[in-house]
């Protein structure tokens, strides 16, 4: 007969195996999308203007301007990318200071899905996101 904690054990380590699958498949993901983002600045850079990013308050509070220039990835502009080919989710909680001096943007992990587990119809791929921005950038 096992003992009780054999199988807290077996599952406590069944589930850190579990865990760490699914970081290192994120990760796979990742690098694949920066790969993609990297390929897109290229052309991006010689034939699509930029603009200064803006972010948006939670809940429809104001604006500020980001110190990134670059794209906006979805029509509500609440994604970006930077002309270095990061990646920028655009909404944050903005205070009277932020929406005057402007914010510090910090760059995210890209995904291959934008809006993946979203709300029906918020979720694009990014591939299809980029075409959308610059149709043939990949031929």
């Amino acid at each position: 007969m096992t003992d009780g904690t054999d199988w807290a054990n077996q599952r406590t380590e069944a589930a850190r195996e579990q865990e760490r699958r699914l970081h290192a498949r994120k990760e796979t993901e990742h690098a694949k999308a920066r790969k993609i983002l990297e390929e897109f600045v290229e052309v991006a850079r010689e034939t699509l203007p930029t603009q200064q990013l803006m972010v948006k308050g939670y809940g429809g509070r104001g604006s500020a301007r980001s110190d990134v220039e670059g794209w906006y990835l979805r029509l509500d502009r609440t994604i970006g990318i930077g002309i270095d080919g990061s990646f920028y989710v655009l909404t944050a909680p903005l205070g009277v200071l932020d929406r005057l001096r402007g914010v510090t943007l910090t760059p995210t992990p890209p995904p291959l899905v934008i809006g993946a587990g979203g709300k029906d119809g918020d979720s694009i791929e990014l591939v299809a996101a980029l075409d959308r921005l610059l149709p043939g950038w990949r031929s």
